[in-house]
């Protein structure tokens, strides 16, 4: 099924033009769509579905710079002042709070880990407070049993999947922009190697500028443009339990289960990194693009099925700009989760919290979480087609990075300078040797 999802309606009439499309209305799009519109530009954010329907509301709600890769931490950093900033101008609330998120562990390494991490964030100026036992415990209290240490990051928070993405969508209306849902975006418009419209199934928008912003959609739809954008998905599955709990850490995370409070009360279940492998053509396309992360992460990986495969939204195929598409036979990627994977995620987390063993599940879904080579996003200028941007690969971290992924979007799109340098998400990047050096953090 479906995760919780506010609904909101769209602006009536797709407009002739705008100054940029956005093409994807997860929290990547929205955040991008507003803050162009409110640099003043005209600008229609166009979603084949609902807005946030996809991964952006079946994600744990987790805004963090705990634990980020080097890269990608400016974005997490900025993203958590953009979040207030972004519930004030809009006088909305999208669930968000600095709560902190704890970290718990019986295992030395990762301990030692985490404070590597630590003295690294030092000198980017983010602050992780490392726990003794006593301190692990005291915190953990609500498991029930000692730990061996931990990591408090005081200034990290979450916000509300549910409702982020749709009230955001709602700012990019109140400055002017339109917001336009179950309009599928079928392919670009060029003259002479340059953007110059958008065809969607409700007619052109004609634009000079245009940000693919479709998750995990967005590899098929670069191939139309022949961009080769190595990109692959895997199918996630999680649970959120009623409310009734209490005295549970609002957002926990150990390497048997995670949890985080709802806006409802209830609470988010998880494993983290765990997922199935569902066979596309896409994949087996980049499979030697994806070898070395899989080949860290195959303790985590299970073998899936043909899901993704039907879905469509990993074709190598080109498909016609005058015919439905991929986008409009399938408008919202929901995959059934995997069981083994629900049972086993509520088993551990009633083991380890007793306070959940009375507590209902309220309900389970999955999702397919895209991802790069190299785990960063890619935020990008096409070099074949002029007034083509890429932002997409988020690979699970989109929504927490999201407020800043998308003012860096909107800075780039109007010449400005950036907030922070944007190099180290070229495309160009994944196109070297997948062997190459990345980031250790």
């Amino acid at each position: 099924m479906p995760a919780p999802l506010m609904s909101i309606s769209s602006t009536p009439e797709l407009p002739e033009q705008a100054d940029v499309v956005v093409i994807g209305g997860g929290i990547v799009g929205v955040c991008a769509a507003y803050f162009i519109a409110r640099q003043g530009m005209t600008v229609a954010l166009i979603e084949k579905g609902r807005i946030g329907a996809e991964q952006s509301s079946r994600n744990w709600g987790w805004c963090r710079q705990q634990n980020r890769d080097a890269r990608e931490l400016p974005l997490a950093t900025k993203s958590l002042d953009l979040w207030e900033e972004i519930t004030a101008d809009i006088g909305e609330d999208l669930g968000f709070r600095r709560c902190g998120l704890l970290y718990l562990s019986d295992n030395q390494t990762e301990l030692d880990g985490w404070a590597k991490w630590r003295d690294f964030a030092k000198g980017e100026g983010v602050t992780t407070h490392m726990l003794s036992p006593s301190e692990a415990a005291d915190r953990g209290k609500a498991t029930n049993k000692p730990w061996l240490g931990g990591v408090f990051s005081p200034s990290d928070g979450i916000a509300d999947p549910s409702k982020a993405a749709p009230l955001i969508a709602k700012g990019v209306m109140k400055h002017g922009g339109s917001v336009h849902q179950f309009c599928a975006a079928r392919g670009v418009e060029t003259e002479a190697g340059k953007v110059s419209g958008v065809i969607t199934e409700k007619g052109v928008i004609k634009t000079t500028q245009v940000v693919m912003a479709g998750g995990a959609w967005a590899s098929s739809f670069c191939n139309q443009l022949d961009i080769r954008f190595p990109q692959s998905a895997v199918r996630s599955s999680i649970l959120s339990i009623m409310p009734g709990a209490t005295d549970i850490p609002d957002a926990l995370h150990t390497s048997g289960v995670s949890i985080t409070k709802r806006g409802d009360g209830g609470y988010t279940l998880a494993i983290s990194g765990t997922a199935n492998v569902d066979i596309t053509l896409q994949q087996l396309r980049f499979a030697t693009d994806f070898l070395p992360m899989f080949a860290k992460r195959w303790k985590a990986l299970s073998p899936g099925g043909l899901q993704a495969w039907l879905s469509g939204h990993e074709t190598r195929t080109k498909w016609a700009l005058d015919k439905p598409t991929p986008m409009e036979r399938n408008r919202i990627l929901d995959p059934e989760p995997s069981n083994k994977l629900i049972n086993e995620t509520l088993s551990r987390a009633r083991r380890m919290l007793p306070g959940l063993g009375h507590v209902p599940v309220q309900a389970s879904w999955a999702g397919y979480i895209d991802s790069t080579p190299d785990g960063v996003p890619v935020i990008d200028h096409a070099t074949n087609v002029s007034g083509f941007m890429i932002a997409a690969g988020f690979s699970g971290h989109g929504f927490g990075i999201g407020p800043g992924a998308g003012k860096l979007i909107a800075e780039m799109i109007a010449g400005k300078e950036t907030f922070v340098e944007h190099k180290q998400y070229q495309l160009a990047r994944l196109h070297k040797s997948v062997w190459g050096k990345v980031s250790e953090f």
